[in-house]
């Protein structure tokens, strides 16, 4: 029995020694692959350089580990989807045209207590109010100042140890870029009292390619027939971009802005016609499509007024865009803005559409 009992804690004991060197072997393992995959680069944050051993693949992954935010208002050189490299550096600036700096660490044992209605405290009693709590270790070294602070226009009574507006906002969990309004900077230091406002602001911009229609100039001869019409240059459409970006502050719209930036420019047509005189013969039939306007006659009823139909012809004038047609008498002349081809009175241009719309592509047919 006591053979076989000392065979037995032999055995356990070798177990034991072969698991230990096991744990060994893989430790050592772990120990190799972290060094082979452990990287040292310096990054450079406003100018301060800074040695890291990190085992972040890129960029990106290493500024996240450090506690930088990526926003539009800070450049990353190189760009934050470069792999990482032994002995690389990585520099953060604020992007052209940002209002400062705002690539900031993110600091350690920052925080920002809410107490609506404690104006007026000093320091002392704010570190007392702070400390039930339970934050008073993350103060550190730096006192609890008073400040107000302003956000989407509701004003919050806060309690911090931010040394400036923009690790105050930080602490509150507000994350801003170039676009937001911050009142005073974000560099601006605190002591205590200060007033703090914070306005986001969010750009929309749109943009699409739409048509420049071209006019068209008549000039009226008699040595046409009437209502003859000879096309001397003919007209094209031009192009341009419209732009339009809307700026909006804490939901609500700040400014508008329209652009227009003309690709082509549009080529007028030019036009021969025929006249009629006043009081002329018989016409026969005819037809022909532009643009008609209303006008505001001394008299009322059906009535138009055309640049040479006789006085007299009966008119049947069709809204292109709805089908909708009218029946008016010429006894007027006009219009005599290019691409304008007929005036309607404004009963006549009611029956087509609501005076409102100012001009109608028409066909006439007499």
């Amino acid at each position: 029995m006591t053979v076989r009992a000392i065979r037995l804690r032999r055995l356990r004991t070798r177990r034991a020694i072969r698991g230990a060197a096991a744990t060994l072997v893989l430790l050592l393992a772990a120990g190799a692959v972290r060094l082979a995959v452990e990287k040292h680069v310096t990054l450079v944050v406003d100018g301060r350089p800074e040695a890291i051993a990190t085992s972040s693949s890129d960029v990106r992954q290493l500024l996240v580990g450090e506690g930088i935010e990526l926003t539009s208002s800070i450049r990353v050189e190189p760009p934050p989807t470069t792999q990482l490299a032994d002995g690389m550096t990585v520099v953060v600036r604020p992007a052209p045209g940002a209002p400062g700096t705002t690539a900031s660490r993110a600091a350690t044992g920052v925080g920002a207590w809410v107490v609506d209605g404690a104006n007026g405290l000093d320091a002392s009693r704010a570190a007392r109010l702070v400390e039930p709590l339970g934050s008073a270790p993350s103060v550190g070294l730096s006192p609890v100042v008073f400040a107000r602070v302003v956000v989407s226009g509701k004003v919050h009574d806060v309690l911090t140890n931010a040394t400036t507006a923009g690790e105050l906002l930080s602490a509150m969990g507000i994350r801003t870029d170039a676009n937001d309004r911050v009142y005073p900077s974000l560099q601006a230091p605190l002591s205590g009292g200060e007033w703090v406002r914070f306005d986001r602001v969010q750009a929309a911009t749109r943009r699409r390619r739409v048509t420049i229609p071209f006019s068209i100039h008549t000039t009226f001869s008699a040595s046409l027939a009437p209502g003859a019409v000879e096309v001397l240059r003919p007209g094209a459409v031009g192009s341009a971009t419209l732009t339009r970006r809307v700026l909006r502050m804490d939901g609500k719209v700040l400014m508008r802005t329209r652009v227009r930036e003309v690709q082509r420019a549009p080529v007028d047509e030019i036009r021969l016609a025929g006249v009629v005189a006043a009081g002329g013969g018989w016409l026969g039939t005819g037809a022909e499509s532009g643009q008609a306007t209303w006008y505001d006659p001394p008299w009322s009823g059906l009535t138009a007024a055309h640049p040479w139909l006789p006085f007299g012809t009966h008119v049947t004038v069709t809204d292109l865009a709805t089908g909708r047609s009218v029946v008016v008498v010429i006894n007027d002349r006009g219009p005599f803005a290019p691409g304008r081809i007929i005036d309607l009175s404004p009963e006549a241009f009611q029956v087509l559409s609501p005076l409102g719309r100012g001009v109608l592509d028409v066909h006439l047919d007499w």
